[in-house]
């Protein structure tokens, strides 16, 4: 399963006294198979993460502990969005810019991948990245 739109997914919240579950699988919960997993957590005041687009990856984004902000990028399009709930995630498709800020102190972000780690995958300049959507979508719209 593909899909090339960035959208907030509820993930299922089984709700007991004892304390709340949630969880994700592949191809059910989110869009694509899972082959890696890595979390940002104590982020100083002010900085930001990110700031990259992959070639080939999709992501989806959860906040696990506190409260941060995506700023995203398809082409020149730009969306923000506020994430603060455990059972609520963002899915990024490929070739799209993100840049991770905001966080609330003591915020914990996890992100699930679609790929293994692989440094040639990121477009590190917002130049190149605009040339390289508008070569992918450009042409097809």
């Amino acid at each position: 399963m593909s899909d090339d739109s960035i959208k907030l997914i509820s993930l299922p919240k089984i709700v007991d006294l004892r304390g709340n579950l949630s969880f994700l699988e592949d191809n059910n919960q989110i869009p694509f198979k899972i082959a890696r997993s890595y979390w940002i957590y104590d982020v100083p005041g002010g900085e930001e993460r990110g700031g990259h687009a992959y070639t080939n990856s999709a992501e989806f984004v959860i906040p696990l502990i506190g409260s941060l902000q995506v700023e995203l990028y398809q082409g020149d399009k730009k969306q923000t969005y506020t994430l603060n709930t455990p059972n609520k995630g963002l899915y990024l498709p490929k070739l799209t810019w993100r840049k991770v800020c905001n966080f609330l102190s003591g915020s914990i972000c996890l992100i699930i991948s679609d790929t293994y780690y692989n440094d040639c995958e990121y477009i590190r300049d917002f130049n190149t990245y605009i040339n390289r959507w508008k070569k992918e979508y450009d042409d097809i719209n």
